[in-house]
């Protein structure tokens, strides 16, 4: 959790804000069908609801007040994997400073199932 203080109050920022915020983002970018998550029962790699996207996120805090960002993708057949990473770290990254005002360090973007139609 990042807490921000100022002259008014201490402001607290959940972790559940940021995987929303990036969750979002990322499926948001073309060629991505969704979130990702590996069962751990069968090992076999889910498409998850949007409602529960947030599973596919990770967010680790950093003492610099920053944060990391891991998200578990699938994506369409036949997209550049490449293009689709750049796409996704530079939309979370804006969308995730921008709503919360928090600078990321990084995000890594695990693309875990490619999707055939």
């Amino acid at each position: 959790m990042i807490r921000l203080s100022t002259d008014r109050g201490l402001v607290a920022v959940d972790s559940a804000v940021y995987t929303n915020i990036a969750g979002h983002a990322a499926t948001n970018c073309f060629g991505v069908k969704g979130m990702a998550v590996r069962s751990m029962t069968d090992g076999l790699v889910h498409l998850l609801r949007r409602e529960a996207m947030s599973k596919g996120v990770k967010v680790a805090f950093c003492e610099d007040g920053s944060i990391i960002i891991d998200l578990h993708i699938m994506v369409d057949r036949g997209v550049n994997i490449a293009a689709i990473g750049e796409s996704i770290i530079s939309e979370v990254k804006y969308n995730v400073t921008k709503s919360t005002g928090t600078p990321v360090k990084a995000v890594n973007v695990y693309v875990d199932s490619i999707t055939v139609d």
